[in-house]
């Protein structure tokens, strides 16, 4: 195998290399992880994932927000806030696939970019274990409320494939197939993409709730004072862009209530549609923070988040109730807005949504457990959202096969309180543009120049004498502003080593013994 420095091109052909069946070296702490047991009963695990929410959007995690966030904040109280916690994804789709199955989305078709609209055939394939079908074989009601965003197939009205592009022949009066129904889960009440993407419609139980009739002109994009962005499509006649945030609070809340009557534990999925665009926070919240119509959006979001914490409370759920709230990937907030708003959604980490620099994917990562979780703590190992689908399987104390989860590590014992050594040998970061990155304890390695996702710029040829990617100490440089790849060619190599080796053999947890 090569040890000279990796390019996109490489990583490109390297993907398609088939899996092998090498272990990892060493790791003997992560394979202990798996073997610590929670007492007491299976709990109810609520997962709620904002969209584009940033690291320093919330004031538990940066006292200099211009965003209130009592209930995020409330939570960290409560339990453990993880710093160094990760996407594995700069954008969504790739994300929302890594923690429903554990596994890097590049592994899949989707090399790059997101599923372009709510049209787009179904990503996850069938018979891949998900969180949702592992906690359902264990007993576990599952709901998921939000945003989807890994496609489905609609039903058509000639028989042809509905795509992403070519979708005139949708039979929206049809059941859509592989959504959240055909993946673990029992109830769904999802929008089918991003708030910007058409169609623009609920779809609850595999089924339109209404029929989206309505051309919808979209909106022009802007950044403070307007309602933002959305494209032009379908548009169920009812669909209002500012209902989407609390319904999918009340449908969490009105699903929690249901599962308190029956006792059987759940796993809830809510993945939020804010604070992407379109910027539409109701009115009772706008001009509540100081970073304009996007602060007062999240202050909204954090509402909802709220609402289900209430909902727990109010029905005696709380103390046996596994909370985690985080974000798909980095807030989408240029230096325009840092400089308008003295406002860093993402705190003082390089870039935004899209790159590869830890502004698009360093995220808050909240869990709390009460009694299991010590209060008020702070974990600043490296973690990844891939992560869910080995922390569940811990939870109900069952090994996951070595064809599930092959990106995932478990973080029970980080939740308990009885950490036993680093979660990952390393994480791999994946840009907008399918720019990789490595990250291993202090360093991080970028296989390329650039930003690779909307800060630019986002691509820098290769000039001689020039380094071909980026390396970063990020213990000594957290915001990314020294590269250092000329002066460590020994990390360059070991790091871009590791990351063949992960990409060749199809995983990157260590060999289940």
């Amino acid at each position: 195998m090569s040890h000279r420095p990796y390019t996109r091109r490489d990583v490109l052909r390297a993907l398609g290399a088939g899996a092998a069946t090498v272990a990892l070296p060493g790791c003997a702490a992560l394979r202990r992880r798996d073997l610590v047991e929670p007492q007491g009963p299976s709990p109810n695990i609520v997962y709620i994932l904002a969209d584009d929410l940033g690291y320093g959007d919330l004031r538990c995690l940066n006292p200099d927000s211009k965003v209130p966030t009592p209930n995020m904040d409330r939570l960290a109280s409560a339990g453990i806030c993880f710093t160094d916690a990760h996407s594995p994804s700069a954008v969504c789709t790739p994300t929302r696939y890594g923690i429903l199955t554990g596994r890097y989305c590049w592994r899949t078709r989707l090399k790059s970019g997101v599923l372009w609209n709510g049209y787009a055939r179904a990503l996850i394939d069938p018979g891949r274990e998900t969180v949702a079908s592992l906690l359902r074989k264990h007993g576990y009601h599952t709901g998921c409320v939000g945003k989807w965003h890994l496609g489905f197939d609609w039903a058509s009205t000639d028989g042809a494939p509905v795509t992403a592009n070519n979708h005139d022949n949708v039979d929206f009066g049809r059941p859509v197939t592989r959504g959240p129904g055909d993946l673990g889960f029992d109830y769904s009440c999802i929008v089918p993409a991003s708030l910007d993407m058409d169609p623009y419609c609920w779809i609850e139980n595999h089924r339109a709730v209404e029929i989206p009739t309505v051309k919808d002109p979209g909106s022009k994009r802007v950044w403070s004072g307007g309602k933002g962005f959305w494209r032009t499509g379908l548009r169920s006649p009812s669909f209002q862009f500012n209902e989407v945030l609390p319904t999918i609070a009340k449908k969490s809340v009105d699903y929690i209530g249901e599962r308190a009557a029956d006792g059987k534990p759940f796993f809830l999925y809510v993945p939020l549609a804010s604070p992407h665009t379109p910027w539409v926070p109701n009115e009772s919240f706008r001009g509540k923070s100081h970073a304009g119509i996007y602060g007062d959006f999240v202050h909204e979001t954090d509402w909802a988040v709220g609402r289900i914490l209430d909902a727990l409370d109010r029905h005696g759920l709380t103390q046996n109730t596994l909370v985690i709230m985080t974000s798909d990937n980095g807030s989408h907030w240029p230096v325009k807005q840092i400089e308008q708003y003295d406002h860093r959604a993402n705190h003082i980490y390089r870039g935004q949504k899209a790159d590869i620099w830890d502004g698009g994917h360093r995220i808050p990562f909240i869990a709390r457990w009460p009694g299991r979780t010590p209060p008020g703590t702070v974990c600043d190992d490296t973690i990844c959202l891939t992560d869910l689908i080995a922390t569940s399987a811990a939870i109900v104390r069952t090994r996951l096969p070595d064809d599930t989860g092959e990106d995932s590590a478990s973080l029970l014992s980080h939740l308990l309180g009885k950490k036993v050594g680093p979660i990952h040998e390393a994480v791999v970061h994946h840009s907008l543009q399918g720019v990789f990155a490595i990250r291993q304890g202090k360093w991080k390695l970028i296989l390329g120049r650039g930003s690779g996702g909307f800060t630019e710029p986002a691509k820098i040829e290769p000039r001689e004498g020039a380094p071909i990617g980026q390396l970063y100490n990020l213990a000594d440089d957290p915001g990314e502003a020294t590269n250092v790849y000329a002066r460590h060619p020994d990390v360059v190599q070991r790091l871009t080593k590791l990351l063949e080796q992960y990409i060749e053999q199809g995983h990157s947890r260590p060999a289940r013994g």
